[in-house]
């Protein structure tokens, strides 16, 4: 599995997502952007840890 994001890009992209209201359940978001949900899980133990992250960062 290649991790093609930063975890600060993982964040970044959380962030602009969640700003722009999108969707942010882990379904969506798999199907919508692997790449950021392959990245977020390489980084982070879950999508949830992931989020709560880039909101406290």
């Amino acid at each position: 599995m290649e991790v093609t994001m930063s975890s600060a890009e993982v964040l970044e992209e959380i962030k602009r997502l969640n700003s722009n209201g999108s969707n942010m359940s882990k379904k969506f978001v798999k199907k919508a952007n692997p790449i950021l949900m392959r990245s977020a899980l390489h980084y982070f133990p879950d999508w949830e840890s992931a989020i709560e992250r880039s909101i406290s960062s």
